[in-house]
């Protein structure tokens, strides 16, 4: 078994993160993300430094791993979600780092009140959960290019082709 990494300021759960959030607002304009970020890998860092450059402060949402198994399947998640808000909270362009156990971050975008609500390409502005709570309070949604030949699954497939288990 595997050590848990150690503790990082930026992550908190989610019965924290309104209030904590609240507390770093004033001023400052939020972006939310969601994702299940398994394994990160150029897309994920991509779309993130796009997403907090749309505003002050960047707030990463992550599948909890039950939601990842709903999703993904039996296999997933690879990281455990404590690896993968700890990976996420590493980076620069992060500010707070939170899970949700739901297939969807509705809840989450209810409690947290982002000014805009970010998403990959994959995902029309239309079909972006959450987009009529933004939008209701003034904020913005928006679905940024995603950067080409670069996969979660994608990733996986390659490791298992290389080690012959494809």
């Amino acid at each position: 078994m595997t050590q848990a990494p150690p503790p990082s300021p930026k992550v908190v759960p989610r019965a924290e993160a309104a209030a904590r959030l609240e507390a770093l607002r004033p001023g400052r304009r939020v972006v939310f993300t969601n994702g299940c970020f398994d394994i990160l890998h150029p897309g994920h860092a991509d779309l993130l430094a796009r997403a907090r450059a749309q505003g002050d402060l960047l707030v990463v949402g992550v599948n909890d791993d039950d939601s990842v198994r709903r999703l993904k399947g039996p296999t997933r998640p690879v990281n455990p979600v404590g690896d993968r808000m700890f990976v996420l909270a590493a980076l620069a362009c992060t500010d707070l780092v939170t899970s949700f156990g739901e297939d969807t971050p509705l809840e989450l975008i209810r409690e947290l009140r982002p000014d805009v609500l970010v998403k990959g390409g994959d995902w029309c502005v239309e079909r972006i959960v959450g987009r009529e709570v933004v939008e209701a309070d003034g904020g913005r949604v928006l679905s940024l290019p995603l950067l080409p030949g670069h996969s979660t699954t994608g990733l996986i497939e390659r490791i298992l082709a290389a080690s012959g288990r494809a």
